[in-house]
């Protein structure tokens, strides 16, 4: 079993630290409210520490599921970063979906001193963390990748390296042009099937065994028929995730012009006040616009 440190509590962190601490590894977390660093301590046992260096004392892996680039710098090399608290030969694993150009600064930043570091984006939503179900797609030099394998094991559906470092974000990117598309037009199905007259529950129980078939399908045409919205992945942090798309497109010279569109429709969904509501919202908008 290894000793590693977990940094970032939210809908994913909290459960994939839990993950760890279930397969009997020694585990420290760290969070910005410290209350729910206290809260996962009192349900996982471990401890928690009072800044991310102090929780990656110590820790041969260190592991971040933060918010945005500014986080994942502040948390890795801010005064009181991770950085400042593991020692050489250390790994840091981060599971945050960044752009490539901070996951380049950190690997360099780790390497001069000492340190390993991989990007591995997740793909699987709240309950693919909850479940230990996630795809993970990584990052980094191959002999720190095989280290922390097996450790990532404990809540993945599949871990891969993709390449050397930033490949696991670019590979994430893929993940979100895809599933940019394919969230507006399962919106669009289901729209078109109810102006159609027809019962969406029935349409998604024949179309979703063939061609058309899908995780977003299997997963939220319910919610979407049902017009809830208050879970999941949120349309605030997919827009995000989809400028990191657009701007590293430009900078590699690869067209995505659906993915801009999509764009602008979850654009259409905050301006509608659901920035928080999950990224399946798309639906909201085209009854909002008829």
């Amino acid at each position: 079993m290894v000793k590693v440190a977990f940094l970032g509590l939210g809908v994913m962190g909290y459960p994939m630290a839990g993950h760890l601490a279930a397969k009997g590894h020694d585990v420290t977390v760290y969070n910005r409210t410290t209350a729910k660093a206290e809260a996962w301590v009192a349900e996982h046992g471990g401890a928690f520490g009072a800044t991310p260096a102090e929780a990656a004392t110590g820790a041969e892996i260190v592991f971040t599921c933060v918010g945005n680039d500014d986080d994942l710098r502040a948390v890795c090399a801010g005064e009181d970063g991770a950085f400042a608290g593991m020692e050489k030969g250390a790994v840091l694993v981060d599971h945050t979906t960044v752009s490539a150009k901070v996951t380049a600064e950190l690997y360099t930043l780790a390497a001069d001193k000492g340190l390993g570091f991989v990007d591995a984006p997740i793909s699987g939503g709240q309950a693919g963390a909850e479940n230990g179900a996630l795809s993970v797609m990584c990052g980094g030099d191959t002999e720190v990748f095989e280290r922390v394998a097996p450790v990532i094991d404990a809540y993945a559906k599949i871990c891969r390296l993709m390449g050397p470092s930033g490949a696991g974000q670019m590979t994430k990117m893929c993940n979100q042009i895809a599933i940019a598309g394919l969230v507006q037009g399962l919106s669009e199905a289901l729209h078109f099937s109810e102006k159609a007259g027809l019962d969406g529950e029935k349409v998604v129980e024949v179309i979703s065994q063939g061609a058309a078939g899908s995780w977003q399908m299997a997963n939220r045409y319910k919610t979407m028929l049902a017009d809830e919205f208050e879970h999941g992945f949120a349309v605030d942090w997919m827009r995000k995730d989809l400028g990191i798309c657009l701007s590293t497109g430009d900078e590699i010279g690869a067209p995505l012009p659906v993915t801009a569109l999509v764009d602008q429709f979850y654009k259409d969904v905050q301006a509608m006040g659901g920035g928080r509501w999950d990224t399946s919202s798309l639906i909201k908008r085209l009854k909002a616009f008829e």
